[in-house]
């Protein structure tokens, strides 16, 4: 389980998160929406130790992992796909999913080949370039491989920044699939995502995030009910909806 505690958090002296606490379970997936701006992206980056907090905690299985760095939190379990093809250009798209299962036992060979054939079978078109550089891969075939990586090492929790980041919105559905098949064996997943329609149907818990603040918090299904009644409210008081 990640519990994130009443976090305060930003860039140097400029705050962004203020008081923002979410839990997610094993085997569950947790939705986190909100503008451009609002925190989304920054808080995944204080949970995968890439931005250090100035208050609050963040628990990996009740134990304190505030301010522990990415390498450590990987070793413990946490995995975060950040947007924007963070892949490595300059090996081969195997030698990425190589690097991807570091944290696996060396002699899971079998675990990790099995892990490769399932990601070959999400997305095909790796398998037909798996000896190809990186680098020429499309920033949607890299935003693959950077999902590839993560499976791969099996995390606990995975956290994926915009994981339709530069991929055609019709391959999104599927992806969106296979992390809800994933999560079934167990993984715990934060996804951050703009295409909430999409994205919604495999939620089981929904999070908003207005200006670094949890506006709303609900069952994934309740979501657009919960955002309608936050619409209806801001136009009552006159303020913009």
């Amino acid at each position: 389980m990640l519990e994130v505690q009443n976090i305060h958090s930003g860039y140097g002296s400029v705050p962004v998160l203020r008081d923002v606490s979410v839990s997610v379970n094993p085997g569950e997936i947790l939705l986190i929406v909100g503008e451009n701006g609002a925190g989304k992206s920054t808080l995944l980056r204080t949970i995968g130790g890439f931005i250090r907090p100035e208050k609050g905690t963040v628990k990996l299985n009740g134990v304190d992992v505030t301010g522990h760095a990415p390498e450590s939190l990987v070793r413990s379990g946490l995995r975060l796909v950040l947007d924007g093809h963070r892949v490595f250009p300059e090996i081969s798209v195997y030698d990425n999913l190589r690097l991807g299962a570091a944290a696996r036992p060396s002699n899971d060979k079998a675990g990790f080949n099995a892990a490769v054939d399932n990601i070959m079978t999400v997305f095909p078109i790796l398998k037909e370039k798996l000896h190809n550089y990186a680098r020429d891969l499309s920033g949607g075939q890299q935003q693959m491989l950077a999902l590839g990586q993560a499976f791969v090492a099996q995390p606990k929790v995975l956290l994926c920044d915009e994981p339709s980041t530069g991929l055609a919105q019709a391959l999104l559905p599927p992806i969106l699939n296979f992390l809800k098949t994933w999560a079934a064996s167990g993984t715990a997943i934060i996804i951050v995502e703009q295409h909430i329609d999409i994205a919604l149907p495999v939620a089981d818990r929904a999070v908003v995030i207005e200006r670094g603040q949890v506006k709303i918090s609900c069952a994934g299904k309740d979501l657009k009910a919960e955002l309608q009644k936050a619409s209806e409210a801001r136009a009552a008081s006159g303020l913009p909806t």
